[in-house]
């Protein structure tokens, strides 16, 4: 195959918008009816005058509301921007824009899911079949107690229930918590604590690689640590035969059976909460981000129809899960616009490494997106998994969770989408509710960069004393409150305030260093905290680190990111043994930590590498210095060392780095 890609200088230009991409471009039409000359106009206005900006996004994507909004933006001066008020005195659901809607007009028989699972069964759900079974859903969650402002933790694989199982959550004004998968038992039970969840929706399990992921035992454990939670409602998925505890577990297909097709969407306040999705810090316990019917979903909605370009004529698909934002955000947005969803139970390369370029042929996507993680596996399979596939559908190609390096940006731009589709880059977080920086249809892109800020983010890159940054890099910022920015933590004001808003007076403080080159392009260097991100999920060291020291051998622990090729970072631990529980050499002992780490908070997160060492580098304060400690064993620069208590620490440390294994 030769190579489509025109440019082999990675900070050139390799793709232009072509005449049909201008013509269909909602972005365009958009930025033409706001007067805006272009999209760097649009993003100076929409800067300039958030009110306006977000009042012409509602009207432009035809939201439909229970009452009008009386003011689009109000700040109070003493609360400041950390605590805006969107959409004053609005009624507004999103399940009605993203359901009801449809199921009601033109769109009833059009597709809503298409599911395909580990394995290669089908099920396609329309927009009608959608709602019949959401409302079958949210009859029978009523009947178990469930009702406007009650907390349901959903530990779901992506099937059909999944979006149903959110969808009848916001339709009685209840509040999900979505939850990884692959979570272990601690991670979840965590969750159900800090939402105070008095409903479990899981499954009997599901299948992952031919095999049988079992679900509900998980849930079982989390459950003997969640005492909040009341009722667990499972899916019966895979058949096999699960625990079962008579008074709280309910079937899914009983407690359903013979309910009525049609149910009330609540009427629910604009700010009035929807969802709780947690993510992780470098300290303390997983932190609870706060989402409302008018915030992140009307930010998902805005988010795919001008980056992405996401029409009601459009098959999307995100390689995701529900417990990373891009599932709810994929779900939430994609509905509201009326698309047609591809839900993925299974894993890329299984049974085979063309397993997702057959997804994408068999289920005629136009809009992909995928980690960077999952293009470098891929990619390492070879080029001849992609020949014979048809991939002509596709129209844009996403990529979202972890920085890019060139090689595997060019490969998923030349190899999957033929040099023609363009790459929208797209970076922001759980707690934005979607992207600070991206791409558009209608620009030009490098490798690897975004375009700029996403209109409606007045972002920006500014160095240690809070000027702007230009052609070095410094930390990401957002100056003015957006739509979609979380509502705060869940019962932790304090946390937030101290997490995004106290570095700068009145600026949110993403956690990202970034750069803009010297073109205008904006590229994404990596977290700014300690933040571990794997395959593109974040988690907390202290989380990793709980779970190492819970191992009987383990006096304390300390977790940093690792750069790996494929995944762009794994997790190394480093632990202090208890006195007289073990030998520091001995492998088996250390296998047995990154076991139980693996199973308390899931597989995904095994550490790759358990270290023992005599000492962790520590301030006066007993504050384990992690980035001391990363520098040392990757043989980085170590920067200020003035806090450090114990800087013999360091020596220990750096002989054990990649290159000095014995």
């Amino acid at each position: 195959m030769s190579d489509p890609i025109p440019d082999p200088q990675d900070d050139a230009i390799v793709w232009r918008p072509t005449p049909e991409y201008l013509e269909r471009s909602r972005l365009r039409r958009f930025s033409e009816g706001a007067g805006a000359a272009s999209v760097a106009a649009l993003r100076a206005e929409a800067a300039a005058d958030p009110e306006w900006y977000w009042d012409a996004v509602v009207r432009d994507l035809d939201l439909e509301w229970s009452r009008p909004y009386a003011r689009v933006l109000e700040l109070d001066e003493s609360a400041g921007p950390a605590w805006p008020t969107w959409f004053r005195d609005g009624r507004f659901n999103y399940v009605h824009n993203a359901l009801d809607r449809h199921e009601a007009g033109t769109r009833r028989n059009q597709l809503a899911v298409i599911w395909e699972g580990d394995d290669g069964a089908v099920r396609h759900l329309s927009y009608r079949d959608l709602a019949a079974e959401t409302n079958r859903l949210a009859n029978a969650l009523r009947a178990l107690g469930i009702g406007k402002g009650d907390r349901v933790g959903i530990f779901l694989p992506m099937v059909p229930e999944t979006v149903a199982a959110t969808l009848a959550c916001g339709k009685l004004g209840a509040v999900y918590l979505p939850m990884f998968s692959g979570f272990g038992a601690d991670a979840l039970a965590s969750r159900l604590r800090d939402g105070e969840a008095s409903l479990l929706i899981t499954a009997d399990g599901f299948f992952r690689r031919g095999s049988v992921v079992p679900l509900k035992a998980t849930a079982d454990a989390a459950l003997a640590e969640a005492p909040s939670v009341r009722s667990c409602l499972v899916l019966r998925r895979t058949g096999v035969e699960v625990p079962w505890t008579a008074g709280r577990d309910v079937w899914w297909h009983e407690a359903t059976a013979g309910l009525p097709t049609q149910a009330t969407t609540e009427d629910t306040g604009g700010d009035d909460p929807y969802m709780i999705i947690h993510t992780s810090g470098t300290t303390g316990r997983p932190k609870g981000a706060v989402h409302v019917h008018a915030g992140f979903p009307i930010k998902a909605a805005h988010d795919l129809a001008y980056c992405f370009d996401l029409h009601a004529d459009d098959t999307l698909f995100w390689l995701t899960d529900l417990g990373w934002m891009m599932g709810p955000w994929a779900i939430g947005g994609g509905l509201m616009l009326g698309a047609t969803l591809v839900l993925f139970e299974g894993t890329p390369d299984h049974p085979a490494p063309d397993r997702l370029w057959r997804l994408v042929e068999d289920h005629g996507v136009t809009v992909l997106g995928v980690a960077p993680t999952a293009i470098r596996a891929l990619m390492a399979k070879g080029d001849d998994w992609i020949r014979g596939r048809d991939l002509s559908s596709l129209r844009v190609l996403g990529s979202t969770g972890e920085t890019w390096n060139p090689g595997p940006w060019r490969w998923y731009f030349g190899r999957i989408g033929g040099g023609r589709c363009p790459v929208i880059n797209y970076s922001g977080g759980t707690e934005t509710g979607g992207g600070i920086v991206g791409c558009t249809t209608i620009e030009p892109l490098k490798p690897c960069a975004f375009t700029g800020p996403i209109p409606g983010m007045d972002a920006d890159v500014v160095d240690e004393a809070g000027s702007p940054e230009r052609g070095a890099v410094g930390e990401l910022v957002v100056r003015q409150p957006w739509v979609g920015m979380t509502r705060g933590f869940w019962r932790d004001p304090e946390r937030y305030l101290d997490t995004y808003w106290s570095r700068f007076p009145n600026v949110w403080v993403h956690g990202d260093f970034a750069e803009v080159d010297e073109d205008g392009f904006w590229f994404i260097r990596g977290r700014s905290d300690d933040t571990l991100k794997v395959a593109g999920k974040r988690v907390g060291p202290a989380e990793v680190e709980s779970a190492a020291v819970a191992h009987p051998a383990v006096q304390e622990a300390a977790a940093i990111g690792v750069p790996h090729p494929v995944k762009g970072e794994t997790v190394a631990v480093f632990c202090v043994l208890a006195p007289g529980t073990g030998d520091a050499a001995d492998p088996a002992l250390a296998e047995s930590v990154r076991r139980l780490v693996g199973e308390r908070l899931g597989a995904a997160l095994r550490p790759e590498t358990v270290q023992f060492v005599a000492e962790l580098p520590k301030t006066r304060n007993a504050k384990i210095m992690r980035r001391v400690l990363r520098a040392a064993f990757l043989g980085l620069p170590a920067g200020d060392l003035s806090a450090l208590e114990n800087p013999g620490s360091v020596a220990g440390i750096a002989g054990l780095g990649p290159g000095h294994e014995s």
